[in-house]
């Protein structure tokens, strides 16, 4: 490494949070403040509270019920191919009468 460079490093740098908890890790910093600790943060609390704002979840739901009810009565790829088939299998067996 070279001299005079590098920043100095605090092994015991302490980290105070606004809820008033404190710890020590390492840093180039002597002192941290933050605002959010696992302490506090609710996602570690558990008091995480998960809002729908404008239906958003009840709309994409209602979004995959449509989808997923249009699919069974129309058919997927596979049916419009088979229908498509048997149209063209039917054609033939006209044509096929008409020629005869």
């Amino acid at each position: 490494m070279k001299a005079a460079i590098h920043p100095n490093y605090h092994a015991d740098a302490k980290i105070v949070c606004a809820c008033g908890n404190s710890f020590t890790v390492g840093s180039t910093v002597d002192e941290i403040h933050v605002e959010l600790c696992s302490k506090c943060h609710p996602f570690y609390t558990g008091q995480q509270k998960l809002v729908d704002t404008g239906r958003r979840v009840e709309k994409f739901g209602d979004r995959m019920a449509a989808s997923a009810a249009k699919a069974v009565t129309a058919g997927g790829k596979k049916v419009k191919n088979a229908k498509r088939a048997a149209q063209k299998e039917a054609k033939k067996a006209s044509k096929a009468q008409l020629e005869a």
